[in-house]
């Protein structure tokens, strides 16, 4: 290795210690006078697919991992940085220099750059980026490149860069993580292991303090939980990691639910209703939601009325609500199933037999009366904002719709389910809700949409409408339109729908 002074837009750095043949080749392939100049230049040729072929054939990618190695310090910051961008134009798509990175070691290079200079104690979020955006392109390629990459970040780098709360880092950290693991079942096994949750609860934990929901970090958690069966794993297991957050010091949470797994439900539920139509939905998925739902509706206290949307800022009623529009969005379309054992029965009838209707019903039935039906009460009896014993409130700003819309949705050309909801003398209850309702927006949309469904095709339920009896009413004008009236109970003061004709 010989002492080369190289220009640098025309500063002299004699502290450079670079083999002479790779200068020589970097000058002479990008026709430039400086190093930095040079780098500058490959990183454009490099950007278009015909200039990525073109320096294939010219040993572009083993010389500038020779400068790589032979820069690995932090004071060639801006050199490794321009270095780092070039492999990665290089490695994107192009099959020849993926090969070349191959041989030459390339990720153990790259790793040490990230490691040495990247991690240092003031993380440089750029080096890593650009690092971590290059072994993504690399192991695109598939077969042992995504070997290659996994095998030597898995678990212990990928833990130590997921620790880094910055967003720059965390999206190309999923794109890594997805790129190595798509289409390669055992590494999906070895990052929901004991080894590899760590990594997501990290990687959660950043993309919840930075405010990430970017299109890697759906990609991977829609493979992990949507479309496969880790879900449960996952979200219950959030609960039992430790925190580190406070100055170094481990502490175990004592809540039901932490902050983390509302947030894990709300990408979730983000990814579903902006893919409905083509997703595939496991199953396991939609089993574990529902289970989630449950054991959310077990804690939540009722006894107080939500004044805003979700997320509220409770852990137990955020997973409450998320778990419903994640369920509203499964329901709300036929859905492929994600593995021939599955394709028999549609995800819908697998909730169904589950008991879900009934565990709707009974939600709904619990609930005070809209506000509709609350205010066309009298005041003496029921006064605006206090609560009698035996009615629930809506923890958050749509609970009742949601419920609605899961009902409608599951009712839509499912005989079985509209003749469940009737045979659980549920169609009264749905009436109900086709009012307006300050607490629910949307409300009388949905419950309208719930009974159009409910009454489709189905004579037997057509005919328990047409043989409600009048008695007592208050009138409503959404439902006078429909030809229905609000009955209150005198007793009870529940109340319920009768026919007006």
């Amino acid at each position: 290795m010989d002492d080369k002074v190289v220009t640098m837009d025309d500063q002299i750095v004699s502290e450079l210690t670079i083999p002479e043949n790779v200068a020589k080749e970097l000058l002479l392939v990008s026709n430039s006078s400086s190093l930095e100049t040079a780098l500058d230049k490959l990183i454009e040729l490099s950007k278009e697919r015909g200039g990525r072929l073109d320096l294939s054939s010219k040993n572009v990618v083993t010389t500038v991992l020779h400068l790589c190695h032979s820069l690995s310090s932090i004071s060639y910051r801006n050199l490794l940085l321009l270095s780092l961008k070039v492999l990665r134009n290089l490695c994107a798509g192009e099959i020849r220099n993926q090969n070349d990175f191959l041989q030459q070691r390339g990720v153990e290079i790259v790793l040490d750059v990230i490691m040495s200079v990247g991690l240092s104690p003031d993380p440089d979020c750029m080096i890593i980026r650009v690092g971590l955006q290059l072994l993504g392109n690399y192991s695109v390629g598939g077969g042992e490149r995504q070997c290659d990459v996994w095998y030597q970040l898995f678990p212990h780098k990928f833990l130590k860069i997921a620790r880094v709360r910055n967003q720059e880092i965390c999206d190309p950290l999923c794109m890594v993580i997805y790129t190595c693991c798509d289409g390669t079942d055992g590494l999906l096994t070895d990052l929901c292991s004991q080894q590899g949750l760590p990594i997501l609860f990290e990687i959660l934990r950043t993309a919840l303090a930075v405010g990430l929901k970017e299109v890697w970090l759906k990609l991977l958690l829609s493979k992990l939980c949507i479309e496969g069966s880790h879900i449960s794993s996952i979200f219950f297991k959030l609960h039992s990691y430790p925190s580190v957050e406070n100055n170094g010091v481990v502490a175990h949470v004592a809540d039901q639910f932490v902050i983390e797994q509302p947030y894990l439900l709300s990408i979730l539920s983000e990814i579903l209703n902006e893919r409905v139509e083509h997703i595939v939905v496991s199953h396991d998925f939609a089993r574990s939601i529902f289970g989630i739902l449950k054991s959310a509706s077990g804690v939540v206290d009722f006894s107080i009325r939500g004044k805003s949307d979700l997320p509220v800022g409770s852990a137990p009623i955020d997973v409450l609500g998320y778990s419903l529009t994640i369920m509203r969005d499964i329901c709300a379309s036929d859905h492929l199933s994600s593995s021939k054992e599955e394709s028999s029965r549609d995800v819908v009838d697998v909730l169904v037999s589950s008991g879900l209707i009934e565990f709707l019903l009974n939600l709904l039935r619990d609930l005070e009366p809209p506000t509709t039906i609350r205010k066309a009460m009298k005041q003496d009896q029921i006064k605006e904002g206090t609560i009698p014993s035996s009615f629930r409130c809506c923890p958050y700003q749509g609970f009742r719709r949601d419920i609605v819309a899961i009902l409608g949705n599951c009712a839509y050309r499912r005989r079985h389910v509209q003749d469940e909801i009737r045979d659980k003398n549920g169609i009264l209850l749905l009436l109900q809700q086709c009012v307006i309702d300050e607490d629910n927006p949307f409300l009388r949309e949905w419950g309208i949409w719930c009974v159009r469904n409910l009454l489709e095709g189905n004579a037997e339920n057509q005919g328990a409408i047409t043989d409600l009896e009048l008695q007592g009413t208050v009138d409503v004008p959404e439902l006078v339109r429909l030809g229905l009236r609000v009955e209150v109970d005198p007793v009870t003061r529940r109340t319920k729908l009768v026919n007006s004709s």
